[in-house]
């Protein structure tokens, strides 16, 4: 079979963003399937391409997956226009490839939301299956956070979202709180599968030479964020726990922020006033050598803004590399990882915007070197057992692929 598969922010291991669609598409070629990836240039991504783009585009192979990249530039430290641009002009060159590739399904993820575009005329104009991953909710998320206030803009959003839902022939969510999304559009629950991010245990799991950032000293106590350093993250809260800290006199507590993102400076700059020299700032690093970072450091920080539709509309990369490595996990907002982490006591749960709680967190753990061991043994357990990245896959494969045809012929 042959799959068409849109993803604008597609990664290989070699960059240092998510690689879900990579590890997906392998899988669907472990399986007997062609992979056709069609990406834009993602800022921390890496394609593998190295050739250079003729009329904004590139094509190759990288580990048996067809790849055709177009020259779309896109950061995370971009501005709402120009992202909103991006993702516009992804979709529109997306639309071609509809009418002129040869494929047997087509499968988009999102975010954005207009990846889902190109299924959409896939669909309805060339009669072909279509199957629709929602990683965010959208234009929920952004709603409550703020980021966009116009009604016409989020009116349009949501005629977007209700077309993509209800045009695919079966979707995939990351998370329940996708998934009741998506039922709120009115879709079957039986056209819906829920496969969150997984785990990447081989990555996380080999012996690695383990390293720590500079401004790090051996005996440190290492609190872990890999990822954007963006409105939606919230980093402040680790900024304000670092300030208590500090108060407190607890310098051998090393806050390590790893990753860019639009509020990075704003971020360094609010650590250079108030003399924070426990915060650690450091550039995105591949997978690899994140592994070995990891293997340094005493717990991982799954942070978000207290955003509401965050607690069960999520489903972060970060949080699976973390148990991956079986690092311990700070959670600092209620929800479904904050429920699973409790249960299965493999960290801490504390309550949002509350930098004393956070402290108080990051103390106890320090404090407590075997009860933080267990709990890192606990992380990896639950990492092994519920989301192995293979057999997450083989469940989505099944789905796209299988499945598909049934629903396709009703």
């Amino acid at each position: 079979m042959r799959i068409l598969y849109f993803h604008q922010h597609f990664s290989t291991p070699k960059g240092s963003t998510g690689i879900r669609s990579y590890e997906m598409a392998r899988r669907l070629i472990y399986h007997g399937h062609e992979v056709t990836m069609v990406c834009g240039s993602y800022g921390g991504a890496e394609t593998g391409l190295k050739a250079s783009f003729k009329n904004g585009c590139r094509k190759g192979v990288v580990d048996d997956i067809h790849i055709i990249e177009f020259d779309l530039a896109y950061s995370n430290s971009d501005g709402f226009l120009k992202r909103t641009a991006s993702f516009i002009k992804f979709a529109l060159r997306s639309i071609s490839l509809v009418f002129s590739e040869k494929y047997d399904v087509v499968f988009a993820t999102s975010t954005p939301l207009t990846a889902g575009i190109p299924g959409i005329f896939a669909r309805w104009i060339r009669g072909k299956t279509f199957i629709f991953e929602v990683r965010d909710l959208w234009p929920e998320l952004p709603k409550e956070m703020g980021v966009i206030k116009n009604p016409l803009v989020l009116g349009l959003m949501s005629i977007l979202e209700w077309i993509s839902y209800r045009s695919a022939h079966r979707c995939i969510g990351l998370s329940p709180g996708i998934m009741d999304g998506i039922v709120k559009c009115g879709v079957a629950k039986s056209r819906i599968a829920l496969v969150p991010n997984g785990c990447d245990l081989e990555i996380f799991g080999k012996v690695v030479e383990s390293w720590r950032p500079e401004g790090v000293n051996e005996n440190d106590f290492i609190a872990i964020f890999t990822g954007t350093h963006g409105i939606a993250n919230g980093l402040d809260a680790a900024l304000h726990a670092a300030k208590e800290l500090k108060k407190r006199g607890r310098d051998d507590i090393k806050l390590v922020l790893v990753g860019q993102g639009k509020l990075k400076h704003q971020l360094q700059q609010f650590v250079n006033q108030e003399k924070l020299d426990n915060v650690i700032f450091h550039p995105p690093v591949d997978k690899e050598a994140l592994s070995g970072l990891m293997a340094s450091a005493d717990i991982g920080m799954q942070l978000l803004a207290n955003v509401p539709a965050f607690y069960y509309g999520t489903s972060p990369n970060k949080f699976f590399d973390y148990i991956s490595a079986g690092l311990p996990v700070l959670n600092n907002y209620p929800g479904w990882l904050a429920g699973m982490i409790k249960k299965q006591q493999c960290g801490f749960a504390i309550p949002p915007d509350d930098p004393s709680a956070f402290a108080d967190a990051l103390e106890k753990a320090s404090a407590n070197k075997d009860q933080l061991m267990t709990m890192g043994h606990n992380a990896r357990i639950l990492a092994e057992k519920s989301f192995n990245r293979q057999k997450l896959a083989d469940q989505w494969v099944d789905w796209v692929t299988k499945e598909v045809f049934h629903e396709a012929t009703i």
